[in-house]
């Protein structure tokens, strides 16, 4: 939150700073979290019987930035969530809302921004996809191909907003070197020929060439396996820096963050048994290789 210089404007005799400073940074995008955000900061001020420019005056912000708050328009900084909260009533309401902040990112699903967030920070991930290449994983061509054949149709624009946010999420890949990242996939993902073969060639090449360094492991789960540990579907997990274990699961239109300890300690027990019953590394990338070459 919050980013670097301070104007100032003036409310009254007090001055604050200014919207435009970039401590509540306009979002390119609003969230649904945002949104909800400045909503409940409206309804609070309401009930306080406060106009914008007394919590304005209040908090030490512009009149103009405590409008784009409460409209979604502006991601709060810490002092004003916390100037906020003092202002009206110390009901821990905006405490509490602040922790489920997530920017709107272009390109990336509303529901899944908070993960992307997480992801960052991870100081390990775990990832397992039984529908398509997992989007760390996927290749341009591939993953152009995924957003053709979204319904309804997108743009454009879309598809390029999409294909930008999906590629530089890779990044993470290449910079966090010291981060374990365990990949396993569904053999059948892999067979299918999403985009033609020549997508598919570029597909095999790019997943070998990103989980050959050490940190980075793929294991395949084959398709004539008798066990499988995961039957209800995809899912991911992590762990944060301060050794909090989180895990996510996604679906038609909606995604879930998991922080009950009791249901991300069953989704680990299922992803290890996964990992137990899946093709090791090097089977795993011996299969990619034959099934590139059988192209």
């Amino acid at each position: 939150m919050g980013g670097v210089g301070v104007d100032a404007d003036v409310v009254g005799n007090t001055r604050v700073r200014s919207a435009e400073a970039g401590e509540c940074e306009r979002e390119p995008s609003p969230s649904d979290s945002l949104r909800t955000f400045g909503a409940v900061v409206q309804a609070l001020r309401e009930h306080a019987g406060l106009s914008r420019g007394d919590l304005s005056a209040r908090v030490q912000y512009s009149r103009h930035t405590v409008e784009s708050v409460e409209l979604g328009r502006r991601m709060p900084d810490e002092a004003f969530v916390e100037r906020a909260e003092e202002a009206l009533g110390n009901t821990g309401a905006l405490r509490k809302a602040s922790r489920h902040l997530s920017r709107g990112e272009a390109g990336l699903a509303a529901w899944f921004r908070r993960w992307a967030r997480l992801e960052r920070e991870a100081v390990s991930l775990c990832t397992y996809e039984c529908r398509l290449v997992p989007g760390l994983l996927q290749s341009e061509g591939y993953a152009r191909a995924v957003f053709d054949n979204s319904i309804p149709l997108l743009s454009d624009g879309e598809v390029e907003a999409q294909l930008v946010a999906r590629l530089d999420r890779q990044k993470l890949l290449r910079e966090r070197t010291d981060v374990p990242f365990s990949f396993i996939v569904e053999e059948h993902v892999f067979r299918r020929r999403l985009g033609g073969t020549e997508v598919m060639r570029g597909l095999y090449e790019h997943v070998l060439a990103l989980t050959a360094p050490r940190n980075v492991t793929l294991q395949i789960m084959p398709v004539d396996i008798e066990f499988h540990a995961c039957l209800d579907g995809s899912l991911q997990l992590l762990e944060t820096p301060k050794s909090q274990r989180l895990g996510y699961s996604e679906g038609q239109q909606n995604g879930r963050l998991i922080s009950d300890p009791k249901e991300v300690s069953l989704l680990h027990q299922r992803y290890d048994t996964l990992r137990s019953q899946a093709l090791n590394p090097k089977d795993s990338r011996g299969l990619l290789e034959r099934l590139r070459g059988e192209l």
